[in-house]
């Protein structure tokens, strides 16, 4: 049994387009294009021109169109001057019917009540204002005063504490005193000892602000002369460095 022959003979795509021979396309082709009928110079400006005179005569129907519009809207503005005057007119009309009839009837006092009962309303209207803005003021100055009160409260509750300290104070140095006194003189009296005490007590406390005050002078003199010092010193490095300086020049 012999093998079945597969192989197909190779056609060459050039070729059998030429045996074929020219496609029939559906469009126009490219010769086509380049052979179709153009205008001259004189026709393109014939052309322009028209252009030209159709973009004029546009503008004219435009100007025309707002001219129409310009008419319409004069129009209109006079008819609404015209309807807001004749509602004016109207609205003077009718008050001045209403005045005839108030002052023609014979119950004037009807009117006058109703005048008088217009003006009560807005005086009723100023009184509440006025009033609302009383109480605000009222309540602002309340709370502001209260501040104060509370302010002052606390000073005074901080003297009267350095107050009730200070009396504590001499109390105890009082009584020290009067024990000392006791046991050295019972003969004497004990208001002369009271007396005598409170001096001593504020003797006591003007040495004591005095020792104070010489105290903080001193440290401050000893903080002068500290600084003087290392002034001095300082200026002598510097001395010694710009000599070391031109020895070695």
């Amino acid at each position: 049994m012999g093998k079945r022959d597969n192989r197909v003979a190779y056609m060459n795509p050039i070729a059998m387009a030429r045996w074929r021979g020219p496609s029939q396309s559906a469009g126009p082709t490219i010769q086509d294009y380049l052979n179709r009928p153009r205008p001259t110079w004189e026709e393109v400006k014939k052309q322009l021109e028209n252009k030209k005179k159709g973009s004029k005569a546009l503008a004219e129907f435009e100007e025309k169109m707002n001219e129409n519009w310009k008419k319409e809207l004069e129009k209109s503005r006079e008819k609404l001057l015209s309807g807001n005057e004749s509602s004016s007119k109207k609205r003077e009309r009718k008050k001045k019917k209403k005045k005839k009839s108030c002052q023609s009837s014979s119950s004037s006092t009807s009117c006058s009540d109703s005048s008088s009962s217009s003006s009560d309303s807005e005086d009723e209207e100023k009184k509440q204002g006025k009033k609302r803005k009383k109480k605000k003021n009222r309540s602002y100055k309340s709370s502001e005063s209260s501040t104060c009160e509370s302010e002052s409260e606390s000073k005074e509750s901080v003297k009267k504490k350095k107050k009730s300290k200070d009396e504590t104070e001499k109390e105890k140095y009082i009584r020290s005193l009067s024990k000392k006194r006791k046991k050295t003189c019972p003969e004497d009296k004990p208001l002369s000892l009271e007396s005598s005490s409170e001096s001593d007590y504020e003797e006591e406390v003007q040495a004591k602000k005095k020792r104070r005050h010489e105290e903080r002078e001193k440290a401050t003199e000893k903080a002068k002369k500290k600084k003087k010092k290392q002034h001095k010193k300082h200026s002598k490095k510097k001395k010694k460095k710009s000599g070391s300086n031109h020895k070695s020049g």
